[in-house]
């Protein structure tokens, strides 16, 4: 029988339709079932595909409501996802009675103990750090944990943590549920779902390819200063889209915030650099819609979960093909379309021949369209694409200097 949301509790059914939901994305009609059946999963699939849900309504379904202490601990990648997901949790769980707290670096973690002490959240989610130095302190006990949750697996190899998340998993009972996520299944994931998985484990696969077909990519060959030129044009051209700009390092997003504030585009940047606080400020700006343009690095963007995300641009390539799948995964998602644009320079050449997704996608070269460039496209354009007096008029039309002379020469010839 296939999958539906009448099948589980009520309350869950209540707080599903309160949310929006109407009915079951794939990942989710293959993995809840199975989950509610008690088998271990992995899954892969794409942040976007609803996969929260997917992990989320199991656990609220087969934790009690009267049930105190931690009873699921959820891992993520970054701060700004374990907010995210505990925010998730908590509302599917809701009319349950079943709620999930987020733990993070980089804010007070008193108030995290003072939290975590009073046992009220059956559900933790957070990041590995933090949640290692809670069970260090004898705050966070896992003795008791009936369900443990990896999400985005692959990011938290690439961000150095799996030997938190293994010493993590060691202080948890061996027979508990355990559900992984990931977009990609390196060997280290491997490694660690042979080791932390039950026999008898069950694959979910949504999806064959990798980048979604909603989104559509081009690639722009530039000359490496056209760099800076190239993206505010197409900003300009995607004005009002609601865009995320990707660039390699802490100090190239900060720069370009300032650059693109210079030009009259309203960008801000997320990155390492920033507080907590500041973090969240330029997410809430960025999810309001106040903001339509967000620089950020690979790390700041893990775990972002904007739904309506038109256009992703790669200012550079990244050096690791992995983390184009992931910064492409950022727009068309939730059945919406989405466009992925990536600048590359003469020396980025050859990271292309290791991105997959990029094999099909015919290149364009950049146009400024600026006089200089007309001039030249002008002179040199075969005269049966441009008749000679069509070609004389727009060289006579781009030596003039402002739009009165443009309009002038133009109706003087038309009159004539």
């Amino acid at each position: 029988m296939e999958f539906t949301f009448e099948q589980l509790d009520s309350r869950i059914q209540k707080s599903l339709e309160e949310m929006g939901f109407e009915r079951p994305t794939p990942i989710q009609k293959e993995a809840i079932p199975i989950a509610l059946e008690g088998y271990d999963i992995v899954g892969q699939a794409q942040t976007g595909t609803g996969k929260t849900a997917a992990f989320g309504i199991p656990l609220v379904e087969k934790i009690g409501s009267r049930e105190r202490g931690v009873k699921a601990i959820v891992l993520t990648p970054t701060r700004e996802l374990a907010i995210q997901v505990a925010h998730e949790l908590s509302l599917i769980g809701k009319n349950k009675g079943v709620s999930a707290y987020p733990i993070y670096g980089g804010v007070s973690i008193e108030k995290q103990i003072n939290i975590l002490r009073r046992g009220r959240n059956q559900i933790v989610v957070g990041t590995p750090g933090r949640v290692k130095d809670l069970i260090n302190r004898g705050v966070l006990k896992l003795d008791r944990v009936r369900f443990a949750v990896l999400d985005e697996a692959d990011q938290m190899l690439d961000m150095g943590f799996i030997e938190d998340i293994e010493e993590i998993l060691s202080k948890t009972p061996k027979n508990k549920q355990t559900m992984l996520f990931s977009a990609t299944m390196p060997y280290e994931i491997r490694k660690l779902i042979d080791k932390y998985l039950r026999p008898g484990y069950k694959t979910v696969k949504v999806g064959k390819q990798l980048i979604t077909p909603k989104v559509r990519q081009r690639l722009i060959f530039i000359k490496s200063e056209e760099r800076l030129r190239a993206l505010e044009k197409l900003l300009r051209e995607h004005e009002g889209t609601t865009t995320i700009v990707f660039v390699k390092t802490k100090r190239d997003a900060a720069e370009l915030e300032r650059e693109l504030q210079k030009r009259g585009i309203g960008a801000r940047a997320i990155h390492g650099d920033l507080s907590q606080r500041q973090r969240e400020n330029v997410m809430k700006t960025f999810r309001e819609g106040r903001v339509k343009v967000l620089v950020a690095t690979d790390v700041a963007a893990r775990g972002i979960d904007i739904k309506d995300v038109g256009l992703v641009i790669n200012y550079e390539l990244p050096e690791n093909p992995e983390s184009y799948v992931h910064r492409i995964g950022r727009t068309g998602r939730a059945g919406r379309e989405g466009v992925a644009i990536s600048l590359v320079a003469e020396s980025e050449k050859r990271r292309l021949y290791r991105i997959k997704g990029l094999k099909g996608v015919r290149p364009e070269r950049f146009r400024a369209n600026d006089l200089k460039e007309l001039k030249e496209e002008l002179l040199s354009a075969p005269t049966e694409r441009l008749p000679e007096r069509v070609r004389e008029l727009a060289k006579e039309l781009v030596e003039r200097r402002n739009p009165e002379e443009v309009v002038a020469l133009l109706l003087k010839r038309v009159i004539a």
